[in-house]
């Protein structure tokens, strides 16, 4: 479910007050760790952590390139972590811990999917987001090029 809210304020505003629970509590997670440099906007129809196009204006799309995003579509809440899909080793570290929590992993493509805040473990969430700075994230995203 793509919103066309200009702020997290008003995006938050939308969802219904489970999900607005949710995904605020997960939000907290992602602002609390978060890596300096990488910002927080509305972007592709949901909260995204970017970074700044002045930071690194080359992108394909002339979008600020996608270090984390957090929506909640029809079926359920949604965590695109772009650093554990562009690096093989966060991806293990991050596939590894996550299945150490006894959780059941859902993910997508790009995305962990969840349907209840329980389901997700937060401390690995948070350490995925902490795991790479902006400059190390461009670094290697420069390199698929």
């Amino acid at each position: 479910m793509k919103s066309n809210a200009k702020t997290v304020a008003q995006y938050l505003a939308e969802l219904a007050p489970d999900r607005r629970e949710a995904i605020q509590t997960v939000r907290s997670e992602i602002l609390r760790r978060l890596p300096g440099g990488y910002v927080e906007t509305m972007g592709f129809g949901m909260i995204a952590y970017v970074v700044p196009l002045d930071a690194y204006p080359d992108t394909y799309n002339k979008q600020p390139l996608m270090y984390a995003a957090l929506a909640s579509q029809k079926n359920h809440m949604a965590l695109y972590l772009s650093a554990i899909y562009v690096s093989e080793s966060h991806r293990e570290r991050f596939e590894a811990a996550y299945a150490a929590t006894g959780k059941r992993y859902d993910c997508g493509k790009s995305c962990v999917r969840f349907r209840r805040l329980d389901d997700l473990p937060l401390e690995v969430v948070g350490e995925a987001v902490a795991s790479m700075s902006m400059d190390e994230f461009i670094a290697i995203v420069k390199s698929f090029r």
